[in-house]
Parts: C-alpha cells; sequence; structure tokens
C-alpha cells in the first residue's frame, strides 16, 4: 500500500508540473536549441528529484559518458531512462517513436530538443529522410541515442535489434557506446514503483564500421549485460 501512495504522489506531482514546463518551451525556443536542450534538463532534473526524495529511487552509475559525439545504444525497459540518460549522456539527440512525436504539444517540443522520428511501417523516402536528420544533427556536434531493441521491456527480456540500428550505425559513422540498466526493476510496466538503486552501465566503445552481424551481436550482449 505504501508503494502504491508513493506512486500516486510522484505520478500527481510530476504530470502536474511536467504541464507548464512543457508548454513553456516555445519561450525557450526563441533563444534557439541551446536553451531548449536546458529548458529540458530542467524536467529531467525534476524527474531525478522526485524519484529520490518520494519514490526513494537512486542512481548508481559505471562507467563515463564520451565527451565527443557518439553514437549511444541502449537498453529500454522504463520512461525512467528517457530521462535520466539525457542528464548521464550529456544531452543526446534522441531517438523516438511517431507516436510520441504527435502528442500535443511534447511533440514539438521534442522535435525542437532534436529528437528523430522512427517509423516502423515508413517508406524507402521517410527512412532516407531519418537518416538525414540524425547525420545533420551529429554535424551539430550532438551524440544520438537509441533504443535499439525498438520499444520497452521487462527485466531478462532480450529482444533482436531492429533493422533501423544497422542503418542508422552505417549512416552516422560513429564508434557505438553500448548502455545497459535495470530500470525495470524498481519502474515495471505494471504496479506500483518500488524504491532501490538503479544501475546504469556506459559501456566502452565499439569501433564505427563493422560488419552489420559483428556491431548487431557485440551492442546486443552489451546492452543486455545486466539481465
Amino acid at each position: 500500500m505504501i508503494a502504491w501512495v508513493r506512486t500516486w504522489v510522484f505520478n500527481l506531482i510530476f504530470y502536474g508540473l511536467s504541464v507548464p514546463i512543457v508548454a513553456s518551451v516555445p519561450v525557450s525556443a526563441l533563444f534557439g536549441r541551446a536553451a531548449v536542450i536546458r529548458h529540458a534538463h530542467v524536467w529531467a532534473r525534476l524527474h531525478r528529484f522526485l524519484n529520490r526524495v518520494i519514490l526513494g529511487i537512486t542512481v548508481r552509475v559505471e562507467g563515463i559518458a564520451a565527451d565527443h559525439p557518439v553514437f549511444y545504444a541502449a537498453k529500454h525497459q522504463a520512461m525512467f531512462e528517457t530521462l535520466e540518460l539525457q542528464l548521464l549522456l550529456h544531452g543526446p539527440a534522441m531517438v523516438i517513436k511517431r507516436e510520441l512525436s504527435k502528442l500535443p504539444m511534447w511533440g514539438w517540443a521534442a522535435y525542437r530538443y532534436g529528437s528523430i522520428v522512427a517509423d516502423r511501417e515508413a517508406s524507402a523516402a521517410a527512412l532516407r529522410s531519418m537518416m538525414r536528420e540524425a547525420k545533420a544533427l551529429a554535424g551539430e556536434g550532438r551524440s544520438i541515442l537509441i533504443y535499439p531493441e525498438g520499444t520497452r521491456v521487462r527485466p531478462g527480456e532480450r529482444p533482436p535489434l531492429q533493422a533501423g540500428f544497422a542503418g542508422l550505425y552505417r549512416t552516422l559513422g560513429l564508434p557505438v557506446v553500448p548502455v545497459a540498466l535495470d530500470t525495470g526493476e524498481v519502474w515495471p510496466r505494471s504496479g506500483p514503483k518500488r524504491p532501490g538503486v538503479v544501475t546504469i552501465r556506459i559501456g566502452d566503445e565499439i569501433p564505427a564500421r563493422l560488419s552489420r552481424d559483428e556491431i548487431e551481436t557485440r551492442v546486443h550482449a552489451a546492452i543486455n549485460a545486466l539481465d
């Protein structure tokens, strides 16, 4: 019961405060993308703070974020990492599902932040457009972040990587940094959130321009290292 009460309080405060934060992005957008990134990180810091003081969730980080543009490939078990990794990895441009890009206001804010829309049903032309967007953002000096399994999964689930990962890897020509995590242990897909320590492991760089089989094998093993 206590866990449910904490979860309800967290949701009430976090989502209640998220509305004005997201709604005020147009003001930050007047001052360019860097201002939008700083604005988004205020939201991420609020998320981190409320997780710690209300839910009793803290983060243990293993490894160090890159100090140059890389292609991050992360495990995805909960919404938790979509905000936490923006802080830990210094604001990478993130590949998001088309459904998220259509959310009122949030989708526009994500675009201004530098998100890249992925659509599994997209035409070849749409896929090429996605590749161009990612390359342009990398050209601005941004790292790129993708959740290569394509969706949020439960702890222990290891689906294959989606085809878009290999395409972006080839297009970007950047080294890959895998990120393993176990957020699903405290942020389950159903039921209340639980107190605990989340581990986020930032792996070693994997070189660019490996074969598709090799890069997919190495990344899949690395992002599932905590399962």
